[in-house]
């Protein structure tokens, strides 16, 4: 009734049915029910809000929205109709979708929903399922796993709350368990909580069986999942087999499921921690202390006693620590390098523009193709690249590595004088800085012929000219093989070339006393 007043009102204000449908929060077509049936129990736009009456109101929802008999509306009248047969149909487990495609067949078509609501209450379809006990097995074979949301925890790192998840581990044959609390879900936490948990319990279980995390499971499917590579690399590690449960279906793993409210409730509950490392020492704690020592409800023992008489010799052993690798899909770029982990490795040149798979821990980096070794780097640091020479077309690894030995080596090739050339040319304290000046050389080279120049380089060196634009200059005027101009005679001094005898004898000066002359 409110809905319908509201939506009469903000018409009578002049205001358009879209407006007015948003003001209301109901569909356009929805107010324009309301009004067309307003306007034909008498309702005039210009007339005010005084017409909005308890009865006008109730005429509009009348017309709107009729009363239905039973509560019901009319298909659900047509599946009355049909009840015997809908439930015959039922009984012999056809779903709701071919029920309703073998009534369209007769001629009664009814909206899915409605079909299925009349064969849940009507024919108590989905009601008849039974809970099955499975075996809890061979001691020491299946662990179930499944991640947890506890509440939010203190990060003494970033000073704020975050959201905390608790990994829980349940052995299915004594229920005993451990909790690893985690602030994420990767393949990283993943690992380490499972190592953590072979070491509490003392060894490995033979069988683990996860939910479907998108850490392990890539692709769920009930019969054939696809793991990502990282867990079976790590299931390989462990010598563990896995055995997921399928998609939304808890009761494949409900020793764990069961697990999961008595780890909320009874360990993170109104607890106080100083922080994940903090609730994680107190988690150890208490699977040992509490969960591990109190009666279970379904074997009624101690989980701790019968895992320690039953289960812990019948373990694998404790796996090494495992170096968490990263897998990724890389491409290799036109400058022949794949980038991993923010660092650049070369790959084989004919892998250009190809898609490997790369592996890398610690310690090393391992390109594959299709399953083929390929490749093998050391790890480097974020920002470092490594690269090998064998890698880059022959033509670029010299300029890409710097290699000056390499490039004075191709020089001396294509002659004697050429090289000799090429190695004035790099005695430098930064060789590679001359590097142009030889390949513009060896450009000659391949543009004159190996002849003229190393002709050209032979006189440069005779005069002591290293300079590679001189040469250019002589192949260009093709003066290389112009003998040298004969050396010019040597230049008399003019100041020497008369004898000092032709000079007359100096004149002798004597002194003549002034006093003496003026008397």
């Amino acid at each position: 009734m409110t809905e319908i007043r509201e939506v009469l009102r903000a018409w009578l204000a002049g205001i358009g049915l879209r407006r007015v449908a948003e003001r209301a929060g109901v569909d356009r077509k929805t107010a324009r029910r309301y009004v067309e049936a307003a306007m034909a129990a008498g309702l005039a736009r210009d007339g005010g809000t005084g017409q909005l009456t308890d009865e006008l109101i109730g005429q509009v929802a009348q017309a709107v929205r009729p009363a239905r008999p039973g509560g019901h509306g009319l298909p659900w009248e047509q599946l009355e109709a049909q009840h015997a047969d809908i439930q015959a149909r039922v009984d012999a487990g056809l779903s709701v979708v071919k029920i309703g495609v073998l009534m369209e067949r007769r001629g009664v078509a009814v909206p899915y929903r409605t079909l299925h609501r009349f064969c849940v209450e009507r024919c108590g379809f989905g009601k008849t399922a039974a809970t099955v006990r499975v075996a809890d097995g061979e001691p020491g074979a299946e662990v179930q796993i499944d991640f947890a949301y506890l509440g939010l925890l203190a990060d003494p790192v970033t000073g704020q709350r975050r959201k905390v998840h608790a990994l829980i581990f349940t052995a299915c044959y004594s229920r005993h368990m451990f909790v690893w609390v985690t602030f994420s879900q990767t393949l990283a936490a993943v690992l380490a909580g499972c190592q953590a948990a072979w070491e509490f319990f003392g060894g490995t279980f033979r069988v683990l069986v996860p939910d479907n995390a998108s850490a392990i499971v890539a692709d769920a499917d009930p019969v054939n999942p696809r793991f990502t590579a990282g867990w079976l690399d790590y299931a390989q590690h462990c010598g563990l087999a896995t055995d997921p449960a399928r998609v939304r279906s808890p009761k494949d793993k409900p020793r764990v499921e069961r697990a999961v409210q008595y780890v909320r409730g009874n360990f993170f509950a109104g607890e106080t921690f100083a922080g994940l490392a903090d609730a994680q020492a107190r988690a150890e704690a208490w699977c040992r202390n509490v969960a591990g020592t109190r009666i279970h409800g379904t074997i009624q023992a101690r989980p701790g006693e019968v895992f320690a008489a039953h289960e812990a010799h019948l373990l694998l052993p404790v796996p090494p620590p495992y170096d968490v690798p990263v897998f990724t899909s890389v491409k290799v770029h036109r400058d022949f390098h794949v980038e991993v982990a923010r660092s650049l490795y070369s790959a084989p040149q004919h892998y250009l523009g190809r898609h490997l798979d790369a592996r890398a821990d610690s310690q090393l980096v391992k390109l594959f193709h299709r399953g083929v070794l390929v490749k093998v780097h050391p790890r480097q640091q974020p920002g470092h690249r490594v690269t090998d020479p064998a890698d880059l077309p022959e033509h670029k690894s010299t300029y890409a590595m710097r290699d000056v030995a390499a490039l004075a080596a191709a020089a001396r090739r294509h002659g004697d004088a050429i090289g000799v050339y090429a190695d004035r040319l790099l005695d430098t304290d930064l060789p590679w800085t001359r590097m142009r000046q030889v390949y513009r050389l060896l450009g000659l080279v391949r543009r004159y012929g190996p002849g003229p120049v190393e002709t050209a380089c032979g006189r440069a060196l005779e005069v002591d000219v290293v300079n590679v634009t001189k040469i250019a200059s002589m192949l260009e005027k093709a003066t290389e093989n112009t003998p040298p101009a004969p050396p010019p005679p040597p230049a008399v001094t003019a100041r020497f070339a008369r004898d000092p005898a032709e000079y007359r004898p100096p004149v002798q000066l004597a002194l003549i006393d002034g006093k003496a002359g003026s008397r």
